[in-house]
């Protein structure tokens, strides 16, 4: 307690901390700071030294990233620091160590080698509370399952801030699967991992804010842990990986009634070469309308035909030969959302179904029986 009412009046706390893990952390915490914002102390890191380790703290104060990295502390206490500023000038040192030292009326100085600056912090105080981790409630999730389902759904959340509840995915957790589903009303990503073994009755459902899932996917590409320790109050969830916590606001609300969508009877099916159609559909779409992104998708014979046309810019068809014995059928679709499935699929054979050209038409990578991932994206029609 003395250290920090010290810390305040700005007599206490003094480091030293390799650049290499300074700046491992500084980068890891970026995409939380905000960079424009009407509260000052959200642009601040919070530093807090204790033991021997600093721990950096960023928030928004709807998402916070804490982490820490090992210091050799002379003086334990707290700081807080311009975030991009400090970023950019730690990148720009020499390596080797770096001594930060809180000085007089918040200003905090930072030396390494014949490097000496000083910049101007604001209190301790000002910086915002944050919820604690709730440990007896924590569930493990496997990080590699976690990693895969949000990059298999995060690309269709909605941008619509009025489309409060579909500005996140719904995480459904049961004991024997994890399913994420994410849509914004025209196109929607449900992907299952079957092979899940988790302490929890019945269904577990959690709504991931958007910000939230982009967060938890960089810090999942860049730590090697096997777990996420997964945990949640009334209004927090909590993800730790490793020695970092990311808490996030939880969206409120009812997400849709998405099974209702699921289609149940698409008889109609061609198996393509993922890179193939993708390959198609960005030609065509060179001359779609440049709003509606509409393409047109013909299936024939054998023959799947993918064109589009624009009375300004011109017209494009690409032929892909399948597999394909039923009725003749046309119908549009948004070239973006097909291109954004086929990206994450990347490889190997997709299967696209569709019952007529009123319905939703549904893509499913082409994948064995026995596969731990079952992913399917449903995309509304378009009128062409």
């Amino acid at each position: 307690m003395l250290s920090a009412v010290a810390a305040e009046v700005g007599t206490t706390m003094e480091i030293n901390v390799s650049k290499s893990d300074l700046l491992r952390e500084l980068t890891a915490t970026q995409g939380v700071v905000e960079r424009k914002t009407t509260i000052p102390i959200l642009s601040n890191f919070l530093f807090e030294v204790g033991g021997d380790k600093l721990s950096i703290t960023a928030t928004d104060l709807d998402l916070s990233l804490r982490t820490s990295c090992p210091a050799k502390v002379k003086k334990e206490g707290s700081c807080t620091i311009p975030a991009r500023k400090l970023y950019d000038y730690v990148k720009l040192l020499g390596d080797g160590d770096i001594s930060i030292k809180l000085l007089e009326n918040h200003w905090v100085q930072i030396r390494s080698g014949r490097s000496n600056t000083k910049m101007v912090g604001m209190a301790r105080a000002n910086f915002p509370a944050l919820p604690q981790f709730p440990s007896e409630s924590a569930l493990e999730l496997p990080a590699q399952v976690l990693r895969n389902l949000i990059a298999k759904t995060i690309f269709a959340i909605s941008n619509e801030e009025s489309r409060y509840t579909l500005n996140g995915a719904l995480m459904v957790l049961k004991p024997e699967s994890i399913v994420m589903v994410a849509t914004d009303g025209h196109r929607l990503a449900h992907v299952e991992h079957t092979n899940s073994k988790l302490p929890v009755s019945g269904e577990l459902k959690i709504l991931v804010p958007r910000k939230a899932m982009a967060e938890l996917s960089t810090l999942l590409n860049s730590s090697d842990a096997q777990t996420v320790e997964f945990a949640r109050d009334e209004s927090t969830l909590f993800f730790r990986i490793g020695g970092r916590l990311l808490t996030s606001r939880q969206l409120t609300g009812q997400f849709p009634n998405y099974e209702a969508v699921l289609p149940r009877d698409n008889n109609k099916a061609v198996a393509v070469h993922c890179e193939d159609l993708s390959s198609a559909i960005q030609r065509v779409a060179q001359f779609a309308d440049e709003r509606s992104n509409a393409i047109r998708m013909r299936l024939e014979k054998n023959e799947l035909k993918v064109s589009s046309s624009n009375t300004e810019t011109g017209e494009s068809e690409d032929s892909l030969e399948t597999a394909y014995s039923g009725d003749p059928m046309v119908i549009g679709f948004n070239s973006q959302y097909l291109l954004e499935f086929l990206k994450v699929v990347g490889t190997g054979d997709v299967r696209f179904e569709f019952k007529d050209a009123q319905s939703a038409g549904q893509l499913r990578p082409d994948e064995p029986s026995d596969s731990e991932y079952k992913y399917r994206y449903i995309v509304m029609p378009m009128r062409i």
